[in-house]
């Protein structure tokens, strides 16, 4: 499997927005193929969200489309682009 951590520091309003447009954001990532789950955190001084797919191409889509969707849905509203983490599992727990 493969994961994309989004880290929106200093980006609260943010999250805000996307948890209340929760039905869309999992439409979004549910669309893209391998998806395997999806988590949205928030923080103190923002969130950060964790996509996991099959493959590296799901992580990938989906960082094209969740920026896609802030731009054209929230524009104002990100404080700039979110710091990417990006990865193969080498361990996993379920």
């Amino acid at each position: 499997m493969h994961v994309v951590i989004r880290h929106y520091e200093g980006n609260s309003k943010l999250i805000d927005e996307l948890v209340g447009r929760r039905k869309d954001v999992e439409a979004l990532i549910r669309g893209v193929d391998g998806f395997v789950a999806y988590y949205l955190i928030r923080t103190a001084g923002g969130g950060a969200s964790i996509s996991v797919f099959e493959n590296e191409a799901g992580t990938t889509e989906s960082t094209k489309q969740a920026a896609a969707f802030i731009k054209e849905n929230l524009p104002g509203v990100a404080a700039g682009p979110p710091q990417i983490i990006e990865g193969q599992t080498v361990i996993d727990f379920r």
